[in-house]
């Protein structure tokens, strides 16, 4: 296989995890994980990548062929559409024992393996996805870039939201915006909520039309070579309801108390009493109702998973949100998000965009 650096490398530390997890072969299946070790996106249910102790199978149809050929060489690129049958014929060939494989892979991928492979099975969780969870430097530049540009995303949807618009506006302006600038596409349905509609934490854009005095929650993550962001910010249209802004106050705060214990080490659910804690003690324990953050990269939702029913420790060079919000039915809510880079000392803010509160 002639492949590039970075692939090469990181199928060699896949490669390296084989004796731990008592496994002679690992079968690659979803999307994310066979970008990450192929290089090309978007390849879900058009392959899989066999990886042995030793070599590297990229098998797929002939869509494929010219991109990869100069990765693979014509032993290693299996050009076929009878996926599963050519995994069973060189694990045959190759003589290979266990095969671990991904435990999100379609029953029917599985049962036919079952009943073909002349190895033996086994499902492994969160193999390659924990290897993704530690950024190489070129990883960590794309993700540098792609949090600059959601900073400039949040600059111009604020110079540019009235009272009047539609949620659906701003947020096909901010599509608009983004793309002009480099994006490729949205990494989740953006959400832009005004009002009461704001009290949902996860509420899409819709045609409600955004009123004077309304606090704004705007959610988005976009993909810049590949890399996501993910950032949340709230803004004013005019003076806001005085129980927001005092809110808004413990939500910033609470905000900032995680972002200075994240560290390598650190770990996820200490993490999540840090800023949850804060906010229950100042009486918004209740309305606050989903997990401190997550890993991002390739992909929107990556390990590690912040929460309190997590058990994780933070690593060098890994990218995590932390997005505390409280939310009041009825009333409306806020979150603030930022893309947090763990250092080897510490941490660094990759979202710069100002977490006070606008009032526009």
């Amino acid at each position: 296989m002639d492949g590039s650096d970075s692939v090469s490398s990181r199928i060699e530390r896949l490669q390296q995890t084989f004796e731990q997890l008592k496994i002679d072969v690992f079968l690659v299946s979803s999307e994310a994980n066979l970008h990450y070790l192929t290089g090309m996106a978007d390849m879900a249910g058009d392959g899989y990548l066999l990886v042995l102790a030793d070599d590297a199978y990229l098998i797929t149809d002939a869509r494929y062929q010219t991109a990869f050929a100069g990765q693979y060489d014509t032993e290693h690129l299996v050009i076929t559409r009878d996926y599963l049958g050519a995994v069973c014929t060189l694990i045959a060939q190759t003589h290979t024992g266990v095969m671990g494989f991904e435990d999100d892979l379609p029953y029917a991928a599985y049962s036919y393996l079952d009943e073909n492979l002349v190895s033996d099975l086994g499902a492994l969780p969160a193999v390659v996805d924990t290897l993704r969870v530690t950024k190489d430097a070129s990883e960590i530049a794309k993700l540098r870039a792609s949090a600059r540009l959601a900073d400039a995303g949040f600059e111009y949807v604020t110079s540019i939201v009235r009272p009047g618009m539609r949620e659906i506006d701003v947020s096909n302006l901010l599509d608009a915006f983004m793309r002009s600038h480099g994006a490729s596409n949205a990494s989740f349905t953006t959400i832009v909520v005004g009002g009461a509609r704001a009290a949902l934490p996860h509420g899409t854009a819709s045609t409600a039309l955004l009123e004077a005095g309304q606090m704004v929650t705007l959610d988005f993550g976009y993909f810049l070579d590949e890399y996501t962001s993910d950032m949340t910010r709230n803004f004013a249209l005019g003076e806001p309801d005085a129980k927001l802004k005092t809110a808004y106050a413990a939500v910033k705060t609470a905000q900032d108390m995680v972002v200075a214990q994240v560290r390598p080490g650190a770990n996820s659910a200490e993490l999540d009493a840090v800023g949850r804690d804060f906010l229950t003690q100042a009486g918004y324990g209740e309305a606050f109702n989903h997990g401190m953050g997550h890993g991002i990269g390739l992909a929107i939702h990556e390990d590690p998973l912040i929460s309190k029913n997590t058990n994780n420790q933070l690593v060098a060079n890994s990218v995590v949100t932390v997005e505390p919000g409280v939310y009041f039915p009825g009333l409306g809510g806020m979150r603030i998000e930022d893309d947090v880079l763990v250092t080897p000392t510490g941490h660094e803010r990759l979202t710069k965009a100002t977490r006070e509160l606008l009032i526009l």
